[in-house]
């Protein structure tokens, strides 16, 4: 379900899915290097393709450009650990869409596309998980780590003045669903008992960096 906001966050929300449409494409650019597999390399190069699109889209709506690299991010080399940040930023992607859609219905096509991305990793971690095993530890834990940084990279996305007055709940909400998410394809066990997200948002977990956004 998409969380409202009103009209007067529109620039703040295009301008935070520019940076994350950015993010996004750098991330593809740099997982095509590692060891993937066949199909998933493919999607990858189609996957990047949408994102150039995506950006130049949002560079045109805002009348800017978004700041070049000349070194891409380092992303995990074991397929296992990259299919949990990919599909991670995807989840996380998504939900961005959502708030952006709710802004600028016109846009619809950037959810689809991003429906698309989130489900296609969707499908890779199940494949990973269902065989159990190392690989599938690898990929529980992994996703546990990535969690852990995961409120530092909402604060961040949501650092807008503009955004102020519904950052504390739009952060709960961001992490709920992906936590979900998560929960759901067996990445997380959710704790007996306990409703909502298993990791704390405070200001210590807000301090963590992961190294990929330590790249940006």
């Amino acid at each position: 379900m998409t969380h409202p906001l009103p009209s007067s966050c529109e620039r703040a929300i295009l301008e935070q899915f520019l940076k994350a449409e950015a993010m996004a494409l750098w991330a593809v650019r740099s997982a095509q290097a590692q060891d993937v597999p066949p199909g998933v390399l493919q999607f990858l190069r189609r996957h990047e393709e949408e994102e150039s699109q995506h950006l130049k889209q949002f560079e045109l709506l805002l009348g800017t450009s978004s700041h070049g690299k000349t070194v891409l991010p380092r992303m995990p080399s074991q397929w296992r650990v990259l299919a949990v940040h990919l599909y991670g930023y995807e989840t996380l992607g998504l939900e961005f869409a959502r708030l952006l859609i709710g802004l600028r219905p016109d846009l619809i096509s950037i959810l689809e596309d991003e429906e698309v991305h989130m489900g296609f990793f969707e499908h890779e971690i199940r494949a990973i998980l269902v065989h159990g095993g190392p690989a599938a530890d690898g990929a529980r834990q992994a996703a546990q780590a990535w969690r852990r940084r995961l409120p530092r990279t909402v604060f961040r996305y949501l650092h807008d003045e503009g955004l102020a007055p519904f950052r504390d709940d739009l952060q709960r909400h961001i992490l709920d669903v992906i936590d979900e998410r998560f929960f759901s394809v067996g990445l997380l066990t959710r704790p007996d008992g306990q409703g909502g997200s298993p990791v704390k948002t405070g200001i210590g977990e807000v301090r963590a960096i992961s190294v990929f956004e330590s790249n940006r």
